[in-house]
């Protein structure tokens, strides 16, 4: 199957890395559904892509009840068919591990961990049903150092996903479905310069002395998206700049 006749979901995709992702997959042929929180820039950055319908935007809170089930019959009513799901919604609150609230923590886990985590369960049944899918979660490394610059709890939740991800993926390889994770490091983003603040310094403590780039994470996800990566699941792709090494 080529990808000329492959649809992805990608949930956060309408801005940063989820719009970067957006972005490569539909240059790759694609037909793309941009989730997003914001249905208004999900359906303004498919436009500006694509007038053919062949990428959509659509409204949708992965931290809701029902939310998974919902984004699922939205795509099969958009495009008839889901191959790829691209698991990258998320919230990060930076703040001091010891000042994170009950509710601080229940709202990143809700949205990073129990958001990707239903949707595994709902998108990965209904790919196992049709035989083939592709599954990629977005991880990161505050997951797997314990970085707290982006929050314990969100450092917490992205653990999780790389757990999740490995639960998913013996679950459902035998059906065609493979689960893989890309856990990058700070990238040279809006967002990763609004938390840190003090740029140079942290580009001086990463060994490869440069920010990663959201393009060629994108590059990461749409590789373990593709026909080809039959034989990769359970995976997690590091791109950190040598910041933490195994």
């Amino acid at each position: 199957m080529s990808t000329q006749e492959q649809v992805a979901v990608v949930t956060g995709g309408a801005s940063g890395l989820g719009a970067a992702i957006v972005r490569r997959l539909h240059a790759e042929g694609y037909r793309v559904a941009v989730a997003d929180l914001d249905g208004e820039g999900a359906e303004t950055l498919a436009r500006s892509l694509d007038q053919d319908g062949r990428v959509r935007g659509l409204t949708v809170d992965v931290a809701a009840e029902g939310a998974a089930e919902r984004l699922l019959a939205d795509v099969l009513s958009a495009f008839g068919e889901v191959h790829v799901l691209v698991n990258n919604a998320a919230l990060t609150q930076a703040k001091p591990l010891m000042e994170i609230s009950p509710d601080d923590l229940s709202k990143v886990m809700a949205i990073n961990f129990e958001g990707t985590f239903r949707a595994c369960q709902v998108f990965g049944g209904h790919l196992a049903g049709a035989g083939y899918g592709r599954i990629v979660n977005i991880a990161s490394l505050a997951g797997q150092n314990g970085g707290t610059a982006t929050g314990g709890h969100y450092a917490s939740s992205k653990g999780a996903i790389l757990a999740a991800t490995k639960v998913f993926a013996r679950e459902l390889a035998a059906s065609g479905v493979t689960v893989n994770a890309v856990s990058p490091g700070p990238q040279d983003s809006p967002a990763v310069r609004a938390i840190v603040g003090d740029v140079e310094a942290l580009t001086r403590a990463i060994p490869v002395g440069r920010l990663g780039s959201m393009d060629f994470i994108a590059r990461m996800v749409a590789l373990l998206a593709s026909p080809e990566a039959d034989s990769v699941t359970g995976a997690c792709w590091d791109a950190n700049g040598g910041l933490y090494l195994r």
